[in-house]
């Protein structure tokens, strides 16, 4: 028998999301009371501060009843007696008081073994005074100005623009403040997650992550001691924190103001790069590389116009879309770009699955809006969950939000020339989803390595951020079950290249790009 909404239901939902919005405010604006109230000294205390075993495991039980109830596929990788065994015996291991942070690395470990890419745990970071979050800001720090690169427990220097430490590319670190960095990677790899049985990603998020992690541990500190290797020779180096020159400090404000060209190519002002480019390679245009760091949705629609329209007028015959280390974004970003490459009207997202016709009432909406659009977020918030939750649809026993993203006819100017997309194991969440799509459509030849992200869809979306009562971490949990409207794999890793192009560490530290030549080589084969 087929659900439907009367009259009377929704006046009851109106009514009841009117209650609960009020609730959701008045709870927004004690906890800036709060916030306010609490001294930076009292909170980093709190952190410093042995909780009791018994409300530890307290906090356990409610993290895995909140993704119980509002994660929509929770035994998607792990079957659910295994998952509760998991539960069960963390808890066993809490034995005495542990400070929230030392709770975190037991915790997160258990989290991560959902092997949902998105899902993870927050820990808590030491808050700092007006004064010395000045200080810090006009800082440059230490180990997290550098780009690394793991390949068997072992961390090089990929990328040292800045000259920290006169540290070459291709250096190892091999142990910082007396640390084994091998030892170091070996902590913090269970806190990383992945999607499913996924081999790629793991190594690519550690490298971004493992100073973080550091820090987390260690705080931040005035200065290293780091000891290196390069081929045969051994160095100790000792990383300082430095103070910002006055020129650096006018260069920083300066690539804050973005100008037009800026904002459509998607300009990030932290790397001091754009997110979208476009370039020929050959001098008669007829090759063009696409380059997508990141799906920040940000003007997006204006750059694939200009692009596209560019690429008309040059007749190009081949595009390479570089969505490497792409960590995803925006999915109505990518349904936009697959409009200039689709043969007929499409379809490129299923209807959403949620946990139950009312999980998205957890959903973070607030947190959405800046301080001062707050009130336009609270008008408008039982309006937008009224809609959420009427059009959400029961069936088979699951929800679904309908026609989330509708069917969509391509772009008069797509392109019709030959495609290929260049993808590895940092190309997450949208990027796999739109190159899972690209190989099921077979609009595009897939080169690289295996994606970090699913083939057959992730878990994100919208968030409920649930906040552990006793510890006070964070746990987001994604409330939309996103896939791409292909025909499943079921392999349960994610998205394989039509030509698997592995580069070696050498190859990776010397800047070899195996993967476009690879490309290049085959289109002049084709000429």
């Amino acid at each position: 028998m087929k659900e439907s909404f009367n009259e009377n239901k929704v006046y009851f939902c109106y009514f009841w999301l009117m209650k609960n919005t009020m609730k959701k405010i008045f709870a927004f604006f004690i906890s800036l009371t709060l916030v306010s109230c609490i001294s930076v000294e009292q909170y980093n205390k709190n952190l410093e501060t042995p909780i009791e075993a018994e409300h530890l495991k307290k906090d356990v039980d409610f993290a895995y009843k909140k993704l119980e109830k509002l994660h929509p596929k929770l035994f998607w990788y792990i079957p659910k007696e295994k998952l509760d065994y998991k539960f069960d015996s963390l808890k066993t291991t809490i034995t005495k008081p542990l400070k929230p942070n030392e709770f975190f690395l037991k915790l997160a470990p258990v989290i991560a073994d959902v092997r949902e890419g998105h899902l993870r745990l927050i820990p808590l970071e030491k808050r700092f005074t007006k004064k010395e979050t000045k200080k810090l800001k006009d800082q440059k720090g230490t180990l997290g100005r550098l780009n690394y690169v793991i390949e068997n427990n072992h961390l090089y220097v990929k990328d040292n623009t800045e000259k920290v430490g006169n540290l070459k590319v291709g250096t190892e670190i091999l142990t910082i403040n007396n640390v084994p960095v091998s030892q170091i990677l070996e902590k913090y790899r269970p806190l990383v997650t992945s999607d499913g049985n996924n081999t790629t990603y793991q190594k690519y998020s550690l490298a971004r992550r493992f100073n973080t992690y550091f820090t987390l541990e260690y705080g931040i500190l005035d200065s290293l001691k780091v000891e290196t290797k390069l081929k045969d020779s051994l160095q100790t180096v000792v990383l300082k924190r430095e103070t910002k020159t006055k020129t650096e400090k006018k260069k920083e404000k300066q690539d804050q103001k973005l100008t037009q060209e800026k904002k459509t190519k998607g300009y990030n002002p932290i790397t001091k790069s754009f997110n979208r480019n476009l370039q020929f390679l050959a001098k008669d245009s007829s090759i063009a590389l696409v380059k997508i760091k990141s799906f920040s949705g940000t003007y997006s629609k204006k750059f694939y116009k200009e692009t596209f329209t560019t690429l008309k007028k040059a007749k190009t015959k081949y595009l390479i879309i570089d969505i490497r280390d792409n960590l995803g974004g925006s999915l109505a970003e990518i349904n936009n770009l697959y409009t200039y490459f689709a043969k007929e009207k499409f379809k490129f997202i299923k209807d959403i699955e949620v946990s139950s016709r009312t999980s998205i009432l957890s959903t973070d909406y607030l947190s959405n809006f800046p301080t001062l659009t707050k009130p336009l977020g609270v008008i408008s918030y039982p309006l937008y969950m009224m809609f959420s939750v009427i059009s959400t649809k029961k069936k088979d026993g699951k929800f679904y939000i309908k026609d989330l993203f509708p069917s969509k006819k391509p772009k008069t100017n797509a392109y019709k020339g030959e495609t290929y997309v260049l993808i590895n194991g940092s190309s997450f969440s949208a990027s796999s989803i739109i190159s899972a799509k690209f190989k099921a459509d077979q609009l595009a030849t897939l080169v690289g390595e295996e994606t970090g992200g699913a083939n057959d869809g992730t878990v994100a979306g919208i968030y409920s951020t649930q906040k552990l009562p006793n510890s006070k971490m964070k746990l987001p949990i994604g409330l939309f079950l996103i896939q791409p409207n292909i025909e499943f794999s079921n392999t349960m890793k994610g998205v394989t290249p039509n030509v698997e192009i592995i580069p070696t560490l050498e190859e990776v530290l010397q800047k070899k790009d195996v993967q476009l030549n690879w490309i290049l080589n085959d289109i002049n084969s084709k000429k």
